[in-house]
């Protein structure tokens, strides 16, 4: 098969050639997804880790395509994405991340001068303060907030209780919201 074929083709097609184990089809997934599944990892990782997760994806990826259903446009990216995720959460339990089971009252400041100082920020700063979040704050955030997960969800997949789940997404608002403010006493 010529490579140029490969990077021209469909999503049901590569999929298909993807369970042949054709090579050129496998680069042309990679290439084509490496770059988002990448922010995917990086939203619950560090650079580092998350380019290792990533590499793992990919192998667990081709290793079990011969399991995927093709469902229409889509279905690869969000596939691979469920991927990247549970991987992300493997490469976290392994650190062993400290959930937090209580909140601190931090200073909430009034939404009108968050939403100003959000509105300064590119999405690159605005990941950067979630990336600085603690791993379990991190987890939750994303998962809630990223992935539209519910708590019972949150708390079976990461094995913590419901409660400690709405703690840790409070705690982690509540630190984006301190980041804010200092940001806003730079900015105002």
């Amino acid at each position: 098969m010529r490579a140029d074929l490969v990077t021209n083709m469909d999503e049901a097609r590569l999929v298909r050639y993807c369970k042949e184990n054709n090579a050129l089809a496998q680069k042309a997934l990679y290439n084509t997804y490496a770059e988002p599944m990448m922010l995917v990892c990086l939203r619950y990782l560090e650079r580092e880790d998350a380019r290792e997760t990533l590499m793992d994806g990919f192998l667990s990826c081709f290793k079990n395509i011969s399991a995927f259903s093709y469902r229409g446009e889509g279905s690869l990216k969000a596939w691979l994405k469920k991927i990247m995720i549970n991987q992300c959460l493997m490469r976290l339990r392994k650190k062993q991340p400290v959930f937090i089971s209580h909140t601190d009252d931090l200073p909430v400041e009034p939404a009108s001068t968050m939403e100003s100082v959000w509105d300064t920020m590119n999405a690159k700063e605005i990941m950067s303060r979630i990336q600085a979040l603690p791993d379990g704050c991190r987890t939750v955030f994303n998962l809630y907030v990223f992935e539209g997960m519910g708590h019972k969800e949150i708390a079976g997949l990461l094995e913590i209780t419901e409660g400690t789940s709405k703690s840790q997404l409070h705690r982690a608002r509540q630190l984006l919201k301190e980041t804010l403010l200092q940001t806003s006493q730079h900015i105002l």
